[in-house]
């Protein structure tokens, strides 16, 4: 492990972030002051940073073991605080453990343990009972958006993970709503609250579109069409229904990726790719996708099915009208259909004649080399250029993984690019340039 510590200005650097908001400045200060923490904040607002940066600052870089176990309800967002992590370029190594995910990969990962292990309940509890790892220099825990991991079924895998931490000396909890409940294992004495959710979307609009029939499909191409080419997410109850959709906005002409929990877990991951680069604007999802994912620049989200609860409702509607940026929330509902009763009748959106949303203008290429390759994204960078020709507004957005790395390419230079740079050297590793 890298004995030298990055302070807080080279990680900001790092991440061109100029300075920390209120939020991050409170929320670093009472994690360094307290035993216990409860961070409240919306979706979006960069609570991972919060808690990172006085973890970070206390690890020990001396130390060959697990320092910091952070849970997380869902393989996504395993992986999300992974990549934030690796991008502040601390030095100490993360990793990232999950359902699904080959459990002899995360032998490998043991042999040089992580300081920093993110992990989902399920799987580091299997770890712990195998006693995979060394868990006595645990000394911080972070159990992010923990009431989600209570809803889907982790409590028993939770209770069991602490009594394997007997040397844990703070406890971070993390949660985007309002109703949570700590349960009683976690033995939470004297929290200290950082609570933003008092500011939650204060610049969200909330708009009902009436549909004339019953099926709602030709209502929302409509609508679709009358919100034009922005980027959002319809969101469905059941991921039967996302199937009837996508087949008819396939139909329609429109593009689109789709997001449930029935996917494998890369192709859920490729559709996330796709919606950051600008691949695809519009996602048709479950309310998987209502939490804990890192979505920049969403302007809008559309029910196409009312949520079944409050909590549904909320998350979904905190996903677009992040960190005080405008967004718009569509309830699409049926004329003679009711709203739950945790739901106000608003305004209604008249809907105007419009052109079909069109294609966006990037595909994305899948690179077969990565990280532990030695390569960087200035190296790809530099290949599309130079071997493929491409002029700079002709590279869209560059993301690096451990053993792979995707590429948002303009569509009509794909072809030409494929050729160019398919089967060619990066750093020392021949690599296969593929379009996903």
């Amino acid at each position: 492990m890298s004995g030298q510590k990055k302070n807080q200005k080279n990680i900001l650097s790092k991440l061109n972030i100029e300075k920390l908001n209120p939020m991050q400045e409170e929320a670093k200060l009472a994690i360094q002051s307290a035993d216990n923490t409860i961070l409240l904040s919306p979706t979006g607002t960069g609570k991972t940073l919060a808690f990172m940066l006085p973890i970070i600052a206390d690890l020990d870089p001396d130390c060959e073991f697990v320092q910091v176990l952070i849970l997380v309800p869902s393989r996504e967002l395993a992986l999300q605080i992974e990549q934030v992590t690796r991008n502040m370029g601390t030095g100490y190594k993360c990793n990232a453990f999950y359902g699904g995910r080959n459990f002899s990969k995360d032998r490998v990962d043991l042999n040089r343990p992580p300081a920093i292990l993110i992990a989902t309940p399920g799987r580091v509890a299997d770890h712990m009972r195998r006693e995979t790892f060394y868990t006595h220099k645990i000394k911080t825990l972070v159990l992010d958006e923990f009431d989600k991991s209570l809803e889907v079924g982790f409590e028993k895998d939770m209770q069991d993970i602490l009594s394997f931490l007997t040397k844990t000396e703070k406890k971070i909890l993390t949660s985007a709503t309002y109703r949570v409940r700590i349960p009683e294992f976690l033995t939470f004495k004297n929290p200290i609250s950082v609570n933003y959710l008092k500011d939650e979307i204060p610049e969200l609009d909330i708009k009902t579109i009436l549909s004339p029939e019953k099926d709602k499909l030709e209502t929302l191409v409509k609508a679709l069409s009358h919100i034009g080419n922005q980027p959002g997410i319809i969101f469905c109850n059941f991921k039967e229904s996302i199937q009837r959709v996508s087949d008819f906005l396939t139909e329609k002409g429109i593009d689109h990726g789709t997001f449930y929990g029935g996917m494998e877990q890369i192709d859920r991951e490729r559709v996330l790719i796709k919606f950051r680069n600008g691949t695809h604007k519009l996602i048709v999802a479950t309310d998987l996708a209502a939490r804990g994912l890192d979505i920049p620049e969403l302007k809008f989200i559309l029910h196409y099915h009312l949520p079944l609860r409050f909590q549904e409702f909320t998350h979904r509607n905190g996903r677009t009208a992040r960190m005080h940026s405008e967004g718009t929330a569509y309830i699409l509902k049926w004329a003679d259909e009711e709203y739950p009763e945790f739901i106000e009748p608003t305004e209604i959106e008249e809907l105007i004649d419009a052109p079909l949303p069109t294609k966006p203008g990037w595909e994305t290429l899948f690179i077969s080399g990565g990280r532990k390759d030695k390569i960087s994204k200035g190296d790809i960078a530099g290949l599309f250029f130079k071997q493929g020709k491409l002029d700079k507004e002709q590279l869209g957005i560059i993301e690096l993984k451990i053993d792979c790395a995707f590429v948002a390419v303009r569509a009509d230079k794909v072809e030409a690019v494929i050729e160019a740079v398919n089967n060619t050297k990066l750093k020392n590793k021949k690599v296969r340039v593929t379009l996903i």
